[in-house]
């Protein structure tokens, strides 16, 4: 196991560095420039010349890049031109946010995809088969932005039982702060409850038509023992897999959902950062995701390898 783990940091390194290198290169891409725009109207040329100096703006792409570089391995993500805070403190600020909405989604999604998978998978051909796939047709087609519109209109306008944006935080009021997190964490997990009904089902599909199962069905195993203990184990990875991506996926900032909601957290930290040309908040949050999508992929290895002995020697 440890030489497993081994090996897949040993590739987890390698592209966290070119994430990194791929993210402060095309951020340079970007039209416009940083110091005359923070100079304000006036545009004084001894204030854009500071600007330029402070922040290494002066500096070859290689020698800014270096600079940078050496900030994130020391836990200084850089500091945020527009706000003048450091992006370190802002990311602390917006990660909780994000984390709990993330989680709040994936319970959405695994408490409604992996149980209706798990049944159109069991009671393929029948009516519970041709329901999970038509509700996992209208979490696929449904755009985000239209259903949270909706719930806001329905559950925020006429019924006023839920806020219609804002956050409270658990540490304020628990409940106020689930009451604000509900609709936003429904419309992102129904969407990925669809994706993960689809892939339950089809790992579903391919054990339950094994030897094994087979062998055990005859030897007169209950049906629910058999889901449960002999089928869903073998058909986990895949979810998992699949589990880790959308987390991470979620973690990197649910842009329209958040600005629907007005969720302060990565999705709208990083829209005000691009359209103010907040080059290190862009960054920041960016390597953040990155790293956050490598660690999820190298948990989810792990996890498939502990599930299935096998996978160790891949």
């Amino acid at each position: 196991m440890l030489q497993f783990l081994a090996r897949r940091l040993a590739l987890a390194v390698p592209t966290l560095i070119l994430a990194s290198m791929i993210i402060f290169a095309l951020q340079q891409l970007l039209p416009g420039d940083t110091a005359t725009a923070l100079s304000g109207e006036e545009r004084d040329p001894e204030v854009i010349a500071f600007i330029r100096d402070k922040y290494h703006l002066d500096r070859p792409l290689p020698v800014r890049y270096g600079y940078w570089a050496a900030g994130v391995l020391g836990g200084d993500l850089g500091e945020s031109i527009r706000l003048q805070k450091s992006v370190s403190e802002l990311v602390a600020e917006k990660l909780p946010v994000t984390l709990e909405l993330a989680c709040l989604a994936m319970l959405v999604a695994l408490a409604i995809g992996v149980p209706m998978g798990i049944l159109s998978a069991v009671r393929r051909g029948t009516w519970a088969d041709t329901l999970a796939n038509g509700v996992a047709l209208w979490g696929l087609s449904i755009p985000n932005f239209w259903l949270g519109i909706l719930m806001i209109l329905l559950f925020s306008v006429q019924l006023g039982w839920l806020p219609a944006s804002g956050y409270v935080p658990p540490s304020e009021s628990l409940w106020e702060n689930l009451k604000a997190m509900a609709m936003p964490a429904f419309v992102l997990g129904n969407a990925i409850s669809a994706v993960m009904m689809r892939h339950t089902r089809a790992a579903m599909l391919g054990v339950l038509g094994s030897d094994y199962v087979r062998t055990a069905r005859a030897k007169g195993v209950s049906p629910l023992r058999l889901v449960l203990r002999h089928a869903l184990p073998n058909a986990a990875i895949p979810i998992i897999t699949l589990g880790a991506l959308e987390f991470g996926q979620l973690l990197s900032g649910a842009v329209l959902t958040e600005q629907i909601f007005s969720v302060p957290g990565f999705g709208k930290l990083m829209v005000d950062a691009v359209f103010n040309r907040d080059f290190a908040t862009v960054q920041g949050v960016v390597i953040c995701t990155a790293a956050t999508y490598v660690g999820l992929n190298l948990a989810a290895d792990v996890l498939a390898a502990a599930v299935n002995p096998k996978l160790r020697r891949a």
